[in-house]
């Protein structure tokens, strides 16, 4: 397989004249990694990995790296229970939840709301430095995911926003990019963002070529992440390109920490928490790991810091 630089990448970029910006994601061996856990069936696979592009898409605008943006999804009526995905300085991490049975009675490519029924669509921020957390929630509504976060965007920020994802799998795996443009108002500081659309008519020309974007563009391997902006937007006075950043798969899940937390467990509670064999089992959701952590080591470790 040859070197792909825009594998496990994003870039963004700016459209100054249009006050616009975007950015472009791609995955491929993160993507797989964390898909390649479990044995997902192909539609959950494709919804999981949309949403992994999805995250790193919004992820991608925190300022701060300590900063985490968690996107959850949960439902009332559909096969799925949960579809939970996080971002963390560059890390992402995913997973679904659901009912095997109930899906294998689905179509082959079922819709949104026949995965999901009535559910809803949760987006929160965590700034880890200045301590503040923010939250919207939207009804999952529309064909996609991508059409649910354009719908987030609209009712939560009153931020105009075009998102486009596509998702494929080749002989080296999963691979999948997204793109997602925004408006931003002109001096929008201290005024009412629902006023953008009055204000920069121009929006509908960015998302207008923004539209024009394919979706097995978005997926192709060794297609520069550049070139799709400047097949984009090449006939705009000025586009600044922002740079790029690495994305790997980050699922936090660690031994010692998972020690430190059961043994500040009562001995006789980690004692009905061990098996026959004398260990605890810890499983990780989003990695697909069961640690086994013998409950004599928690002890010794209980009795060392006495």
């Amino acid at each position: 397989m040859t070197d792909n630089i825009d594998i496990d990448r994003s870039l963004g970029f700016t459209i100054a004249a249009r006050n616009a910006r975007g950015r472009l994601v791609r995955l491929g061996p993160v993507l797989e990694s964390i898909i390649s856990a479990h044995a997902y069936p192909p539609a959950i696979e494709k919804l999981l990995a949309e949403a992994l592009v999805l995250t790193a898409l919004l992820g991608a605008t925190l300022k701060d790296d300590s900063g985490q943006m968690t996107l959850q999804a949960q439902t009332e009526g559909g096969p799925i229970d949960l579809l939970v995905c996080d971002y963390r300085g560059g890390e992402l991490r995913g997973y679904i939840k659901f009912d095997a049975e109930r899906l294998a009675e689905m179509p082959v490519n079922p819709t949104l709301f026949a995965l999901f029924g009535k559910g809803y669509l949760a987006i929160t921020f965590d700034q880890v430095a200045t301590g503040e957390r923010y939250q919207g929630i939207v009804p999952l509504e529309g064909a996609t995911l991508a059409d649910a976060a354009e719908s987030y965007f609209a009712q939560s920020e009153q931020i105009p926003s075009l998102i486009r994802i596509g998702v494929t799998r080749d002989e080296h795996g999963c691979v999948a990019g997204g793109l997602m443009l925004q408006h931003l108002a002109e001096g929008e500081e201290g005024r009412d963002r629902i006023h953008t659309r009055l204000d920069h008519p121009e929006w509908e020309h960015v998302a207008i070529l923004g539209s024009t974007i394919k979706i097995e563009e978005l997926a192709q391997r060794d297609l520069p992440l550049e070139t799709i902006v400047w097949r984009l937007f090449n006939e705009e006075t000025e586009v600044r390109l922002l740079g790029g950043a690495s994305l790997t798969k980050g699922c936090r899940c660690d031994v010692v920490h998972i020690r430190d937390v059961l043994s500040k467990f009562p001995a006789e509670e980690r004692a009905n928490m061990a098996d026959d064999t004398g260990k605890i089992g810890v499983d990780c959701a989003f990695c697909s790991r069961i640690f086994a952590i013998p409950v004599a080591e928690l002890e010794n470790a209980g009795e060392t810091t006495k």
